[in-house]
């Protein structure tokens, strides 16, 4: 992360950027076609040619565990707010703007977003320039099977229980290029590779109460409530969405900003404007 920030004197590397992010959308565009509020996800991957096999993990990596997780008691994680904890903000309560981000854990884009513009993401926050409010889905899971949007949100759910440092440090930690998995491959359905990612986090390595939260599923039914609430936002179809106070952020009219430049650029015209 810490070569995050070097982006602007990298023009071959922006090029780069922009050129797998075309391909990326393409992808997106052909396999995923998000219909929120209360709908499911339309344009499965055979659309766009491609087969894809999800294989089905014992305990949480079924299907029918997460249904019954649904029907459990709500455990909500600390550091949470709202009525069943699924408001997740970073930052200080009492800045003045809110960006709220939209994402699911498997999705490509996303992991693209927070290697690029993570950094600069966490200046803003520490500046006080803005608070975070987190929104996560599970709609890959939905589009292309299995249940690895909804395990990873639920650990994700087990760091925030640690502490928003945790969260926001474990986020970063399971979009990392070396980590994150292709969006076809439900690698986040596993406990085992959840644990090792968080191994990478000082907070949570060695740490036996997030363990055993996760292997437990502590936190899945709260991981669904959190997955309920984003397909509410009508407006939000696709990840990432950024908003900021509301309005969305994008880098030309249409699609959100994928390097610091944009980001950057967006958010100072709309606190501008």
């Amino acid at each position: 992360m810490s070569k995050r920030n070097t982006w602007e004197n990298k023009q071959s590397a922006r090029e780069r950027l922009r050129a797998e992010r075309e391909q990326q959308e393409k992808k997106e565009r052909a396999r995923r076609q998000l219909v929120v509020g209360g709908s499911v996800v339309a344009v499965l991957a055979v659309a766009a040619g491609i087969a894809v096999a999800v294989t089905q993990l014992d305990g949480k990596g079924s299907d029918s565990a997460w249904s019954a997780a649904a029907k459990k008691d709500l455990v909500k994680p600390a550091n949470t707010a709202g009525d069943k904890g699924t408001e997740v903000v970073i930052g200080d309560p009492k800045a003045k703007h809110t960006l709220d981000l939209y994402q699911d854990m498997r999705c490509p884009i996303c992991s693209v977003f927070e290697q690029n513009v993570g950094g600069t993401l966490d200046k803003g926050v520490k500046d006080g320039t803005y608070k975070i409010s987190y929104h996560v889905g599970t709609f890959i899971d939905g589009n292309l099977g299995g249940v690895g949007s909804k395990n990873a949100l639920s650990a994700l759910g087990a760091a925030l229980d640690v502490g928003p440092e945790a969260f926001s440090a474990y986020n970063k930690a399971l979009y990392t290029k070396e980590n994150h998995p292709q969006e076809t491959k439900d690698a986040y359905a596993n406990d085992d590779t959840l644990l090792k990612i968080a191994d990478s986090v000082p907070a949570l390595k060695g740490n036996a109460a997030f363990r055993k939260n996760v292997t437990d599923g502590t936190f899945d039914k709260w991981a669904l409530e959190v997955s309920g609430d984003f397909d509410k936002a009508k407006d939000v179809t696709g990840t990432p969405t950024l908003k900021l106070d509301g309005k969305k952020l994008t880098a030309d009219g249409k699609n959100a900003p994928i390097t610091p430049e944009q980001f950057t650029k967006a958010v100072d015209e709309r606190l501008k404007g």
